[in-house]
């Protein structure tokens, strides 16, 4: 470390989240300056991220470098955060971690064990051995579910957004075995448009977007393999519909769920928080309240509230988060914090 201070670096900076990460890590006491990284060829000439991103015009400069490993060597570069689609990502691990880099990686490239929810992503190295070992190796990046395996971990698969929204709202009734799954699990999703990355579509183009709101990926989403594998459930039991929504950022998830015996508002809010104590980026509300996505939009707050029905057995839970933070960037920086044994808020709060 120079002076004390960790060196990083990114690939995959000149993308929506790989902006907020770069952000997160200016900002970050415990750090010096991350290199920033291009996969480009070395005789191609450095440019500046101000260049893509206008609005850090006027900060000084922000080079981008071409990826070299012997250059991050020199560089003293310990930990490489990769902002890049899971095939990079794919090509870029093994070779980081035979430098002995530690890496935290936003894409979907190592999130997943079971090879039908992989299967989504038809990657070329799917038998290599190598693959399988780093699969082994790689920890769910959720502080929330796996703190203490993120301490000791050298690769960080960063989970999705929507899965994270789901996850963090489930899991302390999956916890305490108060769902009943023989009725199922639906989870009606709506995120902003920045969730599908900088490289423009059909699907998201202004004129698609603007005043609309529409599904896609029924029963085919990629994030769904994530909370089928973190809350240990059958495919049978969750129906998960993602929505697009016609703001820029943010994720708003809507979760309805049968419950096993009647409860009362209290013990579901005490199962909540209970969970969650010391957990500083997950806000309970009380019930009746609801999140809605501009209380945790720019921060890394997951928020949570609930209404229960009458009956005391129907439970509909609300989670909103801000999709390229708690849902990337920031969610990242956690988990840098956790593996340095720094605290959660260093370069958050």
């Amino acid at each position: 470390m120079k002076s004390g201070k960790l060196q990083t670096a990114v690939v995959g900076a000149t993308g929506y989240a790989g902006l907020e990460l770069t952000r997160i890590l200016l900002r970050h006491p415990r750090l010096v300056p991350p290199l920033l990284l291009e996969r480009s060829a070395l005789n191609e000439a450095p440019r500046d991220l101000a260049e893509v991103f206008p609005v850090l015009s006027g900060n000084g400069g922000y080079p981008l470098q071409a990826l070299s490993w012997p250059a991050l060597k020199r560089q003293g570069v310990e930990l490489l955060f990769l902002a890049t689609p899971p095939e990079v990502s794919r090509s870029l691990v093994p070779e980081a971690m035979a430098q002995g880099l530690r890496v935290i990686d936003l894409s979907a490239a190592w999130r997943l064990q079971r090879r039908e929810h992989r299967a989504v992503y038809q990657f070329e190295d799917e038998d290599s051995v190598s693959a399988a070992e780093l699969r082994e190796r790689a920890v769910y990046g959720l502080p929330e579910l796996h703190s203490q395996r993120i301490r000791q971990a050298s690769l960080v698969a960063n989970p999705g957004c929507y899965a994270t929204s789901v996850i963090l709202a489930l899991a302390p009734l999956v916890d305490a075995g108060l769902i009943d799954e023989q009725r199922g699990i639906i989870s009606d999703s709506k995120s902003g448009v920045s969730g599908a990355g900088k490289e423009p579509t059909s699907g998201t183009h202004f004129v698609s977007v603007a005043d609309n709101l529409s599904a896609y990926a029924v029963f085919q989403h990629r994030h769904v393999g994530e909370i089928l594998e973190q809350l240990h459930l059958e495919a049978s039991v969750l129906t998960f519909t993602p929505h697009l929504l016609p703001i820029p950022r943010g994720i708003l998830s809507t979760v309805y769920v049968y419950l096993n015996r009647p409860v009362q508002p209290v013990e579901v809010e005490e199962t909540l928080r209970s969970f969650y104590e010391a957990r500083r980026w997950v806000r309970i509300f009380p019930t009746p309240s609801l999140p809605q996505i501009r209380f945790s939009l720019n921060t890394n707050y997951c928020d949570i509230g609930f209404c229960l029905a009458d009956d005391g057995r129907r439970l509909v839970l609300v989670s909103c988060l801000d999709n390229l933070l708690k849902g990337a960037a920031g969610q990242a920086a956690e988990n840098l914090n956790l593996m340095y044994g720094w605290s959660a808020e260093e370069g958050l709060a």
